[in-house]
């Protein structure tokens, strides 16, 4: 049983099978700085043996070692490898996500153009306030998704590199200019000196994959209530087999937007362990701090992951009922339109709500 429903959206990308390819792929690509070409196909370490020297690194290099030969890991510590793996695995989770992300913008941009005159009623602390439209909701909803997109582009993942205590001492030659081909060959940046201590690529990445979560958990929330029986505007896509119950054969569930909903509620306790963690990161190699950031990063990744994939899903399929909406705003006129003084015409009290939607489909147009 996997721990988070909807893992296999994430298979291969995080786990420990894929930690151990990146970790290799950073022996490799170090090994090339030290003149040795090698090759070697991932195999399955010992727990017993990660356990016994507390962390995965010192079992992979044993292992490694008596794979090839010449000179491999020579001037690495641990902690190089294993922060540079995770740098890896941060890579392709970017791009996974940033591709969902994706899906979700195109699908609201659709809702947002279809709905831009759908009226609905708009309401603040739970209560109706005044008329809006569906189209000004998705528009609200895509903007959380842009400025998450703009986040993850700007993502700087660097390799770390700095051997026992951050001077690369054990390195022949130029140290700075090895560090900076070790990059290269990674695909990484180099940013200038290891980052043993000095925690901000990590806490900067768990940042923007907790945003990103943020942006998808008010879009799920928002389905989730407006998708309650006694309201009805929305409702998730019926697909096969999803969303029953083992009871009461009459429901079906929004499972896609409640797990949605339950990664938002997860994310921000994750990026607030990264946090405590950097807090703590002392001497020149931390006691602790750095042990327990890898699972909370790991978990991050895989919920990012997790959440947008299924986010993409839920709007695609997402149903919106604007006759409801415009039924029910026309019922609640009295209530909608008392902040002018009264009417009946909840569609004449829009405001700027198109010119808005136009400002937000404009910014995806140019993305």
């Amino acid at each position: 049983m996997t721990v988070l429903p909807g893992a296999h959206r994430a298979a291969g990308l995080v786990d420990d099978a894929a930690l151990v390819r990146a970790m290799l792929d950073v022996e490799v690509a170090w090994a090339r700085v030290l003149g040795n070409s090698i090759s070697v196909d991932p195999w399955v370490l010992d727990p017993a043996e990660v356990e016994a020297a507390g962390n995965p690194v010192l079992p992979l290099v044993s292992g490694l070692r008596e794979r090839v030969s010449g000179p491999v890991h020579t001037g690495l510590t641990s902690q190089d490898v294993l922060d540079t793996a995770l740098m890896l695995l941060a890579r392709e989770v970017v791009t996974r996500v940033s591709a969902d992300l994706a899906r979700v913008g195109s699908a609201l941009v659709g809702l947002a153009d279809e709905h831009r005159s759908s009226v609905m009623a708009g309401r603040t602390l739970t209560q109706f306030a005044v008329p809006i439209t569906f189209g000004l909701k998705a528009a609200r909803w895509l903007t959380g998704v842009l400025d998450a997109l703009d986040e993850l582009s700007a993502v700087v993942l660097p390799v770390q590199c700095g051997g026992a205590a951050g001077t690369l001492s054990r390195v022949a030659g130029d140290p700075v200019a090895a560090a900076s081909t070790f990059a290269g060959y990674l695909g990484l940046v180099w940013p200038g000196l290891p980052w043993h201590t000095h925690r901000a690529p990590v806490t900067r990445l768990g940042d923007v994959l907790v945003r990103v979560c943020d942006a998808l958990g008010v879009l799920a929330a928002d389905v989730l209530t407006l998708g309650r029986p006694e309201i009805g505007e929305v409702s998730e896509g019926a697909v096969a087999g999803r969303g029953g119950s083992s009871t009461m054969p009459h429901k079906r569930n929004p499972v896609l937007a409640v797990l949605v909903n339950s990664a938002a509620l997860q994310a921000p306790q994750l990026g607030a362990q990264l946090h405590l963690c950097s807090a703590r990161a002392v001497d020149e190699r931390p006691d602790g701090a750095w042990h327990a950031e890898w699972p909370a990063l790991r978990s991050l990744l895989e919920l990012a992951v997790v959440a947008a994939s299924q986010a993409a899903e839920l709007v695609e399929g997402l149903e919106v009922h604007a006759g409801v909406m415009a039924r029910r705003a026309a019922g609640a006129a009295g209530e909608l339109l008392a902040e002018r003084g009264g009417g009946t015409d909840p569609a004449s009290y829009l405001g700027a709500a198109e010119s808005f939607v136009d400002v937000v489909l404009k910014r995806w147009e140019k993305r």
